[in-house]
């Protein structure tokens, strides 16, 4: 039976009953979410005590996840990237990355462009370019920017570095849900984001500057006007990673990555964020806490 085409598998998914549950204004089911949420940080944590590899693995996972639901989500737009080699290029990148730096962090990414490159035309060249573009695309977002995150921990103090880098920018979704909620009058995006407030967006800061403030004196030494600054500059960055996925999902016309995670979508949902701040944080981290 032939699958059906992007348009009728939008109107199915629009013309389909959201699930049943409690949820709050801004749309989500909290229970849900709060016990998938903290399920996460409950992973992150532990294998970030367990041993830096573990949490190497755990990165090494969430791309191949990522690369998978990027993979679907470009595939309502007719977009259909391979993914054996990108997914295979994704944790070849992240263990590059940690062993070896920066250098083979790129050259990892090159050989695997060029991996998906050949994969993709030895199966026809009809679409061959839209596909390995999409391809493209997903080593870049997010499998690349992940690289920084394997680079961050294998430097010195790299499982506090990796912590403080989590937790702030955690706090810049925690901070803008809940002053969007209390307080959200002016929409920020509404064509990308229609609950996306200046309120939640100054919330955001505040809660980043305030985590940060306290967290890199804590684990870092350094000083906390320093730790605040960071905190300010990650929510802006966070909230423009939530902006492009939610762009990237409406011009697809889906409204979550995937279902994966209860209450929250899609693995990509909860990363977008993350993914657009690590390069920052890796490059600041660097500074307040040099080697």
């Amino acid at each position: 039976m032939t699958a059906p085409e992007p348009e009728t598998r939008r109107a199915i998914r629009a013309a389909t009953p959201a699930p049943a549950g409690p949820s709050s204004r801004a749309g989500r089911n909290l229970p849900v979410a709060i016990a998938s949420g903290v399920t996460l940080g409950a992973l992150a944590a532990g294998t970030l005590i367990i041993h830096p590899v573990a949490f190497v693995a755990v990165i090494c996972l969430a791309m191949v996840v990522a690369v998978w639901e990027m993979r679907q989500a470009l595939s309502e737009g007719g977009l259909f990237a391979p993914f054996a080699p990108v997914a295979i290029g994704a944790v070849s990148m992240i263990v590059a990355a940690y062993v070896r730096g920066a250098e083979a962090l790129v050259f990892a990414c090159a050989l695997t462009l060029v991996a998906t490159l050949v994969w993709r035309v030895a199966d026809g060249m009809t679409g061959a370019l839209r596909d390995v573009g999409a391809g493209a695309l997903i080593l870049l977002y997010p499998c690349l920017l992940a690289g920084f995150a394997a680079m961050m921990l294998a430097e010195p103090q790299g499982q506090w570095r990796i912590f403080v880098f989590i937790i702030v920018t955690v706090f810049s979704d925690i901070g803008g849900y809940a002053f969007g909620v209390l307080f959200g009058k002016h929409p920020m995006a509404p064509r990308l984001s229609p609950k996306k407030s200046w309120e939640g967006f100054a919330g955001s800061v505040f809660a980043c500057a305030v985590v940060g403030a306290i967290t890199i004196p804590l684990t870092l030494d350094g000083p906390w006007w320093q730790g605040a600054l960071f905190g300010a500059l990650v929510a802006p960055t966070a909230t423009i990673g939530d902006l492009i996925e939610s762009s990237l999902k409406r011009n697809l016309g889906i409204k979550d990555m995937s279902n994966i995670i209860p209450g929250h979508g899609g693995l990509m949902d909860r990363l977008d964020s993350l993914v657009l701040v690590v390069p920052l944080a890796w490059f600041a981290l660097r500074l307040i806490a040099p080697h």
